[in-house]
């Protein structure tokens, strides 16, 4: 008796959150490691080393990741807040919301390689569908 043991299916916020390509979720987006070395940190092979899936859909196909980048952004920032704001480190009556202001740009600044990966990992996860054996399917 022989069972078919089949891939069981990766989870799709563990392969965006670990920049992994969408449709086999073994490859991966990126083609250096470290997101802040600033010189290959945003350098993509064309297609999947694993399923051969290309990387760029067409032409400009990134510029949409600068609206999931504002959205990150945000939400980074209201967390930030809400977070300083609960623990006392701000209030309205004095001048704490400028400091604030201070280390929320200095933590946006930090983050920014993290968030525009991040950003392209998401906004191709959502044209690029998960597909059980593609990486049976390329060779």
């Amino acid at each position: 008796m022989c069972a078919q043991h089949s891939k069981p299916k990766s989870n799709l916020i563990a392969s965006v959150l670990t920049n992994s390509c969408p449709r086999c979720r073994a490859g991966k987006l990126f083609s250096n490691s470290n997101p802040y070395n600033l010189k290959t940190m945003m350098d993509m092979p064309e297609n999947c080393p694993v399923c051969g899936q290309p990387f760029e859909l067409q032409t400009g196909f990134y510029f949409g990741t600068g609206y999931v980048s504002y959205a990150l952004c945000v939400a980074i920032m209201a967390t930030f807040f809400v977070a300083t704001y609960v623990f006392g480190f701000i209030s309205i009556h004095d001048n704490s919301i400028f400091y604030w202001l201070g280390a929320n740009a200095a933590l946006l600044i930090l983050l920014q390689p993290i968030i525009q990966r991040l950003s392209r990992s998401i906004w191709i996860a959502i044209f690029v569908k998960y597909e059980r054996n593609a990486e049976v399917l390329q060779h």
